[in-house]
């Protein structure tokens, strides 16, 4: 490690900690006592307010309320953060707006050859799913639906919810405890236990058109939540064999709910088991374009007729 990055990292570590003596530095970087000491002294010749404690328990500790220096960047981290800028790119992330400003204050900080390199960068790489004509990056584009960074705000304090949304062209309320929140085949979804039907919901965040924390009074516990959804746990209706090519594609893509289980050291076979909703037409269809999307490199196992009905008619499209 060179020296630059060792105490950017070091500074990193330091500021992390209200306490640190010079062997945990020692043991951390791998470096000798000398150069420990070298290094805690040109850290605060950079300003880090140090205060030595003396004796034999003695170590170094970080001044409270006091101005730290600002953060430097290696070459590697700036392109390394610019680079996870570009490939989010057209993913209708929350926050949008703050990460443009972010964005700013980072191209602020750093040199103007470090500038030329992001050009480059921007000129040259595409990323799957982006569009090469996007505007640059600090131009807003593609935002997210306006209900999602407030179901996150809300989220940071509390999981209950009363959440009134649209299905077709009815409008109902429902409360729910939220379980994830998460973005798949780019639509973000919740999750949730419906409190009053006592059963998981899976619905589009598009759909809903106000949330609202819910009363205290009328809640189930998280335990008792937890227990329902243990009763309710559906039993495994898919089971495939992948070979090396159907793995491949899993690893592309694949429903966040879907897991392998890798049978040999080299990870070229595995076992997928899952359970499959039949009644829901939505998902039958998804899986239906999966299983597809995974290629001829499987075994079936065990599979609902259904899945192989809907199989057998979506091959059959294609046929003469």
């Amino acid at each position: 490690m060179k020296k630059v990055e060792r105490i950017n990292i070091m500074m990193r570590y330091i500021n992390n900690r209200a306490h640190f003596t010079i062997s945990e530095i020692m043991r951390e970087f791998n470096i000798s006592r000398s150069t420990a000491i070298r290094d805690i002294r040109e850290i605060e010749a950079m300003g880090v307010p140090l205060v030595a404690e003396v004796g034999r328990d003695g170590g170094y500790f970080v001044m409270s309320n006091s101005v730290l220096p600002s953060v430097r960047f290696t070459d590697n981290e700036i392109k390394a953060l610019f680079i996870a800028f570009m490939a989010t790119r057209n993913q209708q992330l929350p926050y949008l707006k703050s990460r443009q400003s972010l964005a700013e204050k980072l191209l602020g900080l750093i040199s103007e050859n470090q500038q030329d390199d992001l050009v480059v960068l921007n000129q040259i790489l595409l990323f799957e799913g982006t569009n090469p004509n996007n505007p640059d990056l600090l131009d807003l584009s593609d935002l997210p639906h306006p209900m999602l960074e407030r179901l996150i705000q809300i989220l940071l304090s509390d999981n209950y919810l009363q959440v009134t949304l649209t299905e077709g062209n009815d409008i109902q309320s429902c409360p729910i405890y939220l379980l994830h929140l998460y973005r798949e085949k780019s639509v973000w979804l919740v999750e949730g236990f419906d409190l009053e039907e006592e059963k998981r919901r899976i619905f589009p965040v598009d759909n809903l058109t106000d949330v609202e924390p819910y009363p205290s009074k009328k809640r189930l516990s998280r335990k008792k939540i937890l227990e329902q959804l243990s009763k309710r746990e559906e039993v495994i209706n898919l089971v495939l064999e992948l070979g090396p090519k159907a793995i491949a594609q899993f690893r592309k893509y694949h429903p966040l709910k879907i897991t392998i289980s890798y049978t040999n050291p080299y990870q070229t076979t595995a076992i997928l088991r899952t359970y499959i909703d039949v009644d829901r037409s939505e998902e039958l269809n998804e899986i239906t374009s999966w299983l597809l999307f995974l290629g001829g490199d499987i075994k079936v196992r065990e599979m609902p007729e259904e899945v192989r009905a809907s199989l057998q008619a979506r091959v059959g499209m294609y046929l003469p």
